[in-house]
């Protein structure tokens, strides 16, 4: 089924399989595939060997690899197994039910989404949840038209970004990888989090007001 684009009243069309079902669909399918894509990078990574002795270099940069990526995993992995331990808590039921009682319209959603999101750190339980949430609601917040339903996605993405902290992967991989110590993290990758969603979430308001 083609996805439906709503944009300023219009509708448009795209399709959700450009490729078809047939040959072509099959191999960029396989080709995209996480594992398939980074087997695929290794090999073409192996010209670029520059020294005689290429196994033993081979393994030099394995060595090397693994040394930078091992703690990053580890920390990763502890992120995502605190946010797990926030999920089995029920906290993020508490605060969209706490939360999507207030009447604050267009702005309702992303406080909830933004809630969930700080609160157990994953942006896909936040967004399907708060989805889940707000979708009753709609016409209780004035959003029941095709434009409201638009800006509440658009309002949910602006909160599902909102921040990204120490019990967000997503926290660990960015501060890890730039080796940023944990306060420098807060203050660039999570601050910057937080105004890139209150950015979007201030657009999209504009929008409500042009718009509805």
């Amino acid at each position: 089924m083609p996805i439906l684009l709503i944009c300023l009243g219009s509708v448009v069309r795209f399709p959700t399989e450009p490729f078809g079902i047939g040959v072509a669909y099959q191999v960029f399918n396989f080709l995209g595939q996480p594992l398939n894509a980074l087997i695929i990078g290794l090999f073409l990574t192996l010209p670029l060997l520059s020294s005689d002795e290429k196994v033993a270099e081979f393994s030099e940069r394995i060595s090397q690899g693994i040394v930078s990526a091992a703690p990053i995993i580890l920390i990763t992995g502890a992120g995502g197994a605190f946010g797990a331990v926030l999920k089995a808590t029920e906290i993020g039921s508490y605060l969209g039910t706490t939360l999507s009682v207030l009447g604050v319209g267009i702005f309702m959603p992303f406080i909830v989404a933004a809630a969930l999101k700080s609160a157990q750190g994953s942006s896909t339980v936040a967004l399907v949840t708060t989805s889940a949430l707000v979708a009753p609601l709609l016409g209780d917040l004035g959003l029941a038209s095709e434009l409201g339903a638009v800006l509440t996605v658009m309002a949910i993405g602006a909160g599902a970004m909102t921040v990204s902290h120490t019990n967000d992967s997503f926290f660990w991989v960015v501060s890890q990888f730039s080796k940023m110590p944990v306060a420098l993290a807060y203050r660039a990758h999570t601050l910057g989090t937080l105004v890139q969603g209150i950015t979007a979430m201030t657009v999209v308001f504009l929008l409500s007001l042009l718009l509805l």
